[in-house]
C-alpha cells in the first residue's frame, strides 16, 4: 500500500472519540496518526495501520 505523509486515512474502527479519520504524520515501521477529530496522536504499527484502512484520501497539499 502506497501511503505517504499528509494523507487521510479512514479506518475500519473509529478513535474512542468517534472519529474514524486520522492523518498520516510519519511513516516508517510505525506511523504517526493525528486524529481528525480530535487532534490525538498515536504510534501504530505499520502491519496493523494497513490491515484496518477502510480508504485512502490523497492530500491536495503537495
Amino acid at each position: 500500500m502506497d501511503i505517504q505523509v499528509n494523507d487521510i486515512l479512514v479506518m475500519k474502527k473509529p478513535h474512542p472519540c468517534g472519529g474514524a479519520r486520522f492523518r498520516v504524520l510519519r511513516i516508517g515501521m510505525d506511523f504517526r496518526l493525528r486524529c481528525e477529530a480530535c487532534g490525538h496522536e498515536l504510534m501504530i504499527p505499520r502491519v496493523k495501520a494497513e490491515k484496518n484502512v477502510r480508504s485512502l484520501e490523497r492530500s491536495s497539499e503537495e
